[in-house]
């Protein structure tokens, strides 16, 4: 089972040698990816509860957010091998032929070792930002998906849709992985399920327990086309939570040790550790020895 980490992304405390400093330690240590995630900004007033619950407030650390893309740049300049991906890419934040041609850029330059999650977002103020109705964004979500996937096929390429128009065009180069990069989704609503089985390769949830996923994760099976591969999982763990709700507590080195043995052993695809929200995480210095402190993970996915 591969076992991955976020890259340090959230607070005024990163810079460009924590950042570089986690990215060459984890690749030496032997995790298997390293993941960001994509926010905008930090409103004074909410209108959306965090993570879609209602009154919930916008956890500190996204006061200052590194962007999605230009983070994974730089990271694969820095790297050989590790994968490098999002968990995840708000769909509504992105249009296809340049989100397209930007995954594309990354997936040659890092030699194909992209993977891509996508999910719907949750912040009012940042689709806004867009001029994007969050109402909307399921669908424009799994139009977007299929647009991309026009945009890495044969040329010319076209695509005409509700939110989409791409009219008869070359979109070079291709991604070194074909027909695309791995593509992971976040949803967990029933369409957003449907959405998972039909056009994604990965699903990647967060909250909840392993059970519950795998329970997921069986319906999910139900659901996919019979010619495409079998889903894979990528399970979302922190050493300490945006917030504390339903299943999501902080967790030391030790129980995550347990749960990474148990993903193992149930046949999960990969696990991602994210210490973003530690609050004891407060220099560069901290950030650095992040990947050393959570190697014994590396132990427990092989037991």
């Amino acid at each position: 089972m591969r076992v991955g980490l976020a890259l340090p992304q959230l607070g005024s405390h990163v810079d460009a040698n924590a950042v570089r400093g986690f990215a060459e330690r984890a690749e030496e240590l032997g995790f298997g990816h390293l993941f960001v995630q994509q926010h905008l900004f930090y409103p004074h007033e909410v209108l959306s509860g965090y993570s879609a619950r209602p009154g919930l407030a916008v956890p500190q650390a996204y006061r200052s957010v590194l962007q999605p893309l230009e983070l994974l740049s730089v990271v694969a300049g820095w790297t050989n091998e590790i994968i490098l991906g999002t968990s995840i890419l708000v769909a509504g934040y992105n249009r296809p032929v340049d989100l397209a041609q930007r995954i594309t850029t990354l997936d040659v330059l890092s030699g194909g070792r992209t993977v891509f999650g996508f999910s719907v977002g949750w912040s009012d103020e940042e689709h806004a930002q867009y001029d994007v109705d969050p109402r909307t964004r399921g669908r424009r979500a799994g139009e977007l998906i299929d647009a991309m996937k026009a945009c890495w096929g044969p040329d010319p390429v076209s695509h005409q849709g509700e939110f989409f128009s791409i009219p008869a065009s070359d979109v070079d180069p291709k991604p070194i992985q074909r027909p695309h990069p791995p593509l992971m989704a976040g949803m967990r609503s029933e369409i957003g399920l449907k959405r998972t089985a039909e056009q994604f390769d990965w699903w990647n949830p967060a909250s909840g327990t392993l059970e519950q996923h795998l329970e997921t994760m069986n319906l999910l099976a139900t659901m996919r086309p019979a010619e495409l591969a079998p889903l894979k999982m990528c399970w979302d763990l922190f050493t300490d939570p945006p917030v504390v709700v339903a299943n999501l507590r902080p967790l030391s080195v030790d129980e995550l040790c347990v749960e990474v043995a148990a993903a193992a052993a149930a046949g999960v695809d990969a696990v991602s550790i994210d210490a973003n929200f530690d609050p004891a995480i407060v220099s560069p210095q901290d950030w650095i020895g992040i990947p050393d402190r959570l190697a014994p993970l590396l132990d427990a996915a092989v037991r």
